[in-house]
């Protein structure tokens, strides 16, 4: 018998939710029908979603070449709800994790920020580094899950060196996907043998897709 299913996604809403700057909101409206039909609008990317490579990548899959297999399994939740508004995540606070990681194994950031989301303070979050992203490649991760607006610092209107390459860029540049948005990760750092599914909506060529992202104990 399963275990207590934990939801790991934010509610789609009109109000109160945290999106990236320029990309479209959440919108519905009620179709004059005598039966219950809601007309839906959002962008790839807002709420709870899965970035695919092709969202960075020029010639990367889209959302509906994905294997599924990648997004359904094992988990190891990295708890770094320590970290400050900014604060960098480094090799050095996943390295504790190390012998849990591989090839197959989805890889949940913790930083407990999904408790500001739909405020300002929420775009403040945490980031991953992208060296500590690289390493987290070597060693066979492919998926990872954030719950934050995205793995990368913002930076918008910044400059960025010469050279610089996003934490975007290195998970998806490998093939791999990440889950943005997540809520209720700390009651995955509890698990012993976590088992998380990350699937998408089925859009064709798409570059992103909502998922109702969920936990449980194996």
């Amino acid at each position: 018998m399963t275990s207590r299913i934990i939801d790991l996604s934010h509610t789609l809403n009109a109000t109160g939710m945290s999106i990236w700057p320029g990309h479209p909101s959440f919108a519905s409206y009620k179709l004059p029908d005598k039966r219950n039909v809601t007309a839906l609008s959002f962008g790839s990317h807002t709420g709870t979603h899965l970035d695919a490579p092709s969202h960075f990548i020029a010639d990367g899959l889209a959302i509906d070449e994905l294997d599924l297999q990648r997004l359904f399994g094992r988990a190891v939740a990295v708890d770094v709800r320590g970290k400050d508004a900014r604060g960098r995540i480094g090799w050095e606070d996943i390295k504790g994790y190390e012998e849990k990681l591989g090839e197959g194994v989805i890889v949940l950031i913790c930083t407990g920020w999904s408790r500001y989301w739909g405020t300002d303070k929420y775009r403040d979050h945490p980031f991953l580094d992208p060296d500590a992203a690289r390493k987290l490649v070597e060693r066979g991760v492919r998926v990872i899950g954030v719950d934050t607006l995205g793995p990368d610092e913002m930076r918008i209107g910044e400059e960025v060196e010469a050279g610089w390459v996003s934490t975007h860029e290195v998970i998806l540049g490998a093939g791999g996907m990440i889950a943005e948005n997540l809520r209720g990760v700390e009651e995955v750092i509890g698990m012993e043998r976590p088992i998380v599914s990350l699937l998408p909506v089925k859009i064709g060529g798409c570059d992103g897709a909502p998922i109702r992202a969920i936990a449980f104990e194996a």
